[in-house]
């Protein structure tokens, strides 16, 4: 099995300096970015990259976070203790689906239940319908399973209409994403939609696109966006730029815990050097950054 570097590192290097020399103040509050919880397989993609975790992982992260102390709390509510509008209560962690698989009602929600935890899901309204449709070969949430779900405790987001990758849309096109999927779910969940989940990576270098779909969410009325950044969240976190960790089937225990604890934040370094220099090739290829 070849070396995960991502999780060598921080295991062996930076999650002990965080706790030996970096030790930082203030209330950080970690929001894990899960996708699919099934057994499909991902062979031939590379770890980092992997969106399914299978539902013996996913049981095997949650008694991790029982066994440690963590409690679940809402993005909503999430939001509130960074702005300090909520007493922050340590050992509190977000729980956050992307794309609203039906898997998460058959597999994720029987193992949140069984330890009393909430998350918010992020549903691309055009695969959400009164049976079951298909996105990306996996079957999506039914209107039917987000109500059962909702009353359940379950909260729910807007991953845009139809997934699209928003930075390289006419704006008109980009505010029909935003507006539509948060009237739709509204109109089904009969309560106001406060969070967006952005498709894809979030474009961070691209300061003017970033700061155009912020003010287009606060009219909008949504009052957050989670991102693809790595990172954990703190007070001094943009609302509208929110970073996640990542989890996938591939996060054993110890590299989860290393997460949870911001051993793994060191990773908004590499991804936004990564960014930095595709951009550069794709400015040196004859594309044009400033995209709209």
């Amino acid at each position: 099995m070849p070396v995960r570097l991502d999780r060598l590192l921080t295991l062996w290097l930076f999650q002990p300096l965080r706790r030996s020399v970096w030790k930082t103040g203030g209330f950080r509050l970690p929001v894990l970015m899960y996708h699919s919880v099934s057994d499909e397989s991902e062979a031939g993609v590379p770890p980092y990259y992997r969106t399914s975790t299978s539902p013996r992982a996913f049981a095997g992260h949650m008694a991790l976070l029982r066994a440690h102390g963590f409690q679940t709390v809402s993005l909503k509510t999430g939001l509130r203790m960074l702005r300090g509008e909520d007493a922050a209560r340590e050992k509190s962690v977000v729980l956050t689906f992307d794309d609203g698989f039906r898997d998460f009602r058959t597999a994720a929600f029987p193992v949140l239940r069984q330890y009393g935890f909430n998350a918010t899901v992020f549903l691309t309204t055009a695969f959400v319908g009164q049976k079951p449709d298909r996105f990306k070969m996996r079957e999506c949430l039914t209107w039917g399973d987000v109500r059962e779900l909702q009353q359940a405790g379950m909260e729910f987001g807007s991953h845009t209409v139809n997934h699209s990758m928003l930075v390289d849309l006419a704006w008109k096109d980009v505010e029909k994403e935003v507006r539509v999927s948060k009237a739709e779910i509204e109109q089904h969940l009969g309560e106001r939609v406060i969070s967006f989940a952005y498709p894809y990576a979030f474009p961070s270098l691209r300061t003017d696109f970033v700061g155009r779909l912020g003010r287009l969410l606060r009219e909008t009325g949504y009052e957050c966006c989670v991102t693809t950044d790595i990172g954990s969240a703190s007070a001094a976190s943009d609302a509208f730029a929110i970073p996640r960790l990542p989890v996938n089937g591939d996060d054993d225990v110890n590299l989860l815990e290393a997460k949870l604890d911001g051993g793994y934040d060191w990773m908004a370094a590499p991804q936004r050097l990564f960014k930095t220099l595709k951009q550069w090739r794709r400015f040196r290829g004859g594309i044009n950054p400033s995209g709209n």
